[in-house]
């Protein structure tokens, strides 16, 4: 019993499901439904192509940042390299002044002093160098990556154009559709115009009504007194034509009793 029950719901969850599905077809073929789907559609791709953009615009944004600290990054190095090159053009004077004593020359603070700031320029410059070759390096990806992302958009683009026009062919080709299948059903018998069909209720109704009315004539003696109205027409037009007979000769007058010659008796 209870596997009975269960078919038996099972069978009514797939004919509501089955009722569900064909409304929703039945539904998804109207044309402002399906304009309506379209337009989602293209809203919903126009908002990521938006996200998309928007994602691009930060890439690019992110690619004109390092290119602003790569200049500066550049023209600090070209400021060391002349700061590398001045200390050594210092040093170089620092010798020459101590005619080329190695060991006054070590004690000599300014030697000392551009010595040290060779080394500290040389380092920060070695820095400085990798820092721009980083910069360059990752302005390059962003580069291409760039242009790749612009290549993807404008084939977004492309399909979002692509979509707004298969909208309008869709809908005019959904609508051409639905009036020739009302055309071929009409024509087939099978419309849902219930134009032939009230003619013919009409046409009955009518039938009806004249058959009561006999009825209804019959039952109240009209019919008999309409006959002998039309007796009465059909003596009156009798007499007249025989009065026009006469008139143009064309009859012969009526023998009456009177006018006949009296019986022979015979003789005995």
């Amino acid at each position: 019993m209870f596997r009975a029950i269960s078919r038996y719901l099972r069978a009514l969850g797939y004919l509501f499901t089955g009722r569900i599905d064909e409304a929703r077809r039945a539904l998804s073929m109207n044309p402002e439904v399906i304009q309506a789907t379209f337009d989602s559609v293209i809203r919903e791709k126009t908002r990521r192509i938006q996200q998309y953009k928007e994602a691009v615009g930060s890439m690019i944004a992110q690619q004109e940042r390092k290119k602003v600290e790569l200049k500066r990054q550049s023209e600090e190095t070209a400021r060391l390299e002349k700061l590398r090159e001045g200390a050594m053009v210092m040093a170089k004077k620092v010798v020459e002044r101590h005619g080329g004593d190695t060991e006054a020359v070590r004690q000599d603070a300014e030697y000392t002093k551009c010595q040290a700031a060779y080394k500290d320029f040389t380092s920060t410059l070695a820095e400085k160098e990798s820092r721009c070759k980083e910069l360059e390096h990752d302005i390059g990806e962003l580069d291409t990556n760039i242009a790749g992302h612009k290549v993807q958009l404008e084939g977004l683009l492309r399909e979002l154009e692509k979509v707004r026009q298969e909208k309008q062919d869709t809908v005019a080709e959904v609508l051409s559709a639905r009036q020739e299948r009302e055309v071929a059903d009409m024509v087939a018998g099978i419309s849902q115009d219930r134009t032939a069909e009230e003619l013919q209720e009409m046409r009955q109704m009518r039938d009806e009504a004249k058959a009561t009315a006999r009825v209804s004539r019959e039952l109240a003696g009209t019919d008999a007194k309409r006959s002998e109205q039309e007796f009465l027409q059909y003596a009156e037009h009798s007499v007249a034509d025989k009065e026009f007979d006469a008139l143009i000769g064309l009859a012969r007058k009526a023998e009456t009793p009177e006018s006949q010659p009296p019986a022979k008796i015979p003789e005995k």
